[in-house]
């Protein structure tokens, strides 16, 4: 008997397309599903797949947790004593939060990268798989570590003296905007690792945007103490409308003296959020479909 190939390792149509331990008998009932409920089904076999390989990749994970930390004890310390203490460090805590989810997203980027150097997505594309599945799969297996990141930064956030002030539903409501803002900027990261030639510039193109989009934002400092046209950019970013959303749903003021923004993300900061987070999805599902057919079909 001849030895299994790659392809077979990685799943065959005989064998269950993502290794799954389906039977043989299964692939049929599969095919005769819904397009959408197999599209699910797809995605949520290849999350399962990227979250088992981290055993492989732990240096991905660690820096995902370290980083957090780290930008907690420089903010809230280095600068944070100057800036008014304890009271600086409760508002600073929705805003590392923020930043948080938005740098995950090199995570993403970084991962699908390596997929992609390394043949794993042209081994699924030989298998009856959904394109959107591919992507989608990724983006939902990296809201993991986007949680992982978000709960080491409210432990570094606890430990300085931030506290919510409000009930269980507005933290569970601030939790649900925080997955659904990371899964739109996880379809950022899947677009600028398909227009990249490798995972080493992907990771330089994925982390470069990142630093002045969170902090030309309200997450560290008010917008309005920004100069010029900074301060109206800070306004109209989500990430700046993220962070007051949390903010007002965890109970956090801000410091005496802290200038306050009127403009309208401003006023309504969660909804602003829902709203650009629904537009990222949309704009950059239909973007990353349509690279990932044009890269993988030359």
């Amino acid at each position: 008997m001849s030895a299994p190939t790659d392809v077979d390792r990685a799943g065959s149509p005989h064998g269950g397309a993502l290794a799954t331990g389906l039977p043989p008998a299964a692939a049929p009932t599969r095919a005769r599903r819904n397009p959408v409920l197999r599209v699910v089904a797809e995605s949520a076999d290849l999350a399962l797949r990227n979250l088992l390989h981290l055993r492989r990749t732990p240096g991905l994970l660690i820096s995902c947790l370290v980083e957090p930390v780290v930008y907690a004890m420089l903010i809230g310390y280095v600068f944070g004593n100057s800036l008014g203490g304890t009271a600086y460090r409760s508002y600073l805590v929705a805003g590392l939060i923020a930043q948080t989810v938005a740098f995950t997203t090199t995570f993403t980027t970084v991962g699908l990268s390596r997929d992609l150097d390394r043949g794993m997505i042209d081994r699924f594309r030989t298998l009856p798989i959904s394109r959107v599945a591919l992507l989608l799969g990724r983006t939902t297996s990296d809201l993991t570590t986007c949680l992982a990141g978000v709960a080491v930064t409210t432990v570094c956030g606890l430990l300085m003296g931030w506290r919510p002030h409000t009930g269980p539903v507005d933290v569970a409501g601030g939790v649900l905007l925080v997955l659904l803002f990371s899964f739109a900027m996880s379809w950022i990261g899947v677009f600028v690792a398909l227009v990249t030639p490798n995972a080493q510039v992907a990771g330089s193109v994925g982390i470069i945007w990142l630093f002045p989009a969170t902090f030309i934002s309200s997450g560290f400092v008010s917008g309005a103490s920004l100069p010029g046209p900074l301060s109206t950019l800070a306004a109209w970013n989500p990430i700046t409308s993220l962070a007051n959303a949390l903010r007002r749903l965890f109970g956090n003021t801000a410091p005496p003296g802290f200038p306050v923004q009127h403009a309208w993300p401003a006023r309504h900061p969660a909804l602003y959020t829902m709203g650009c987070s629904v537009l990222v999805i949309a704009v950059f599902i239909t973007l990353s479909t349509w690279r990932f057919r044009t890269r993988t079909s030359r």
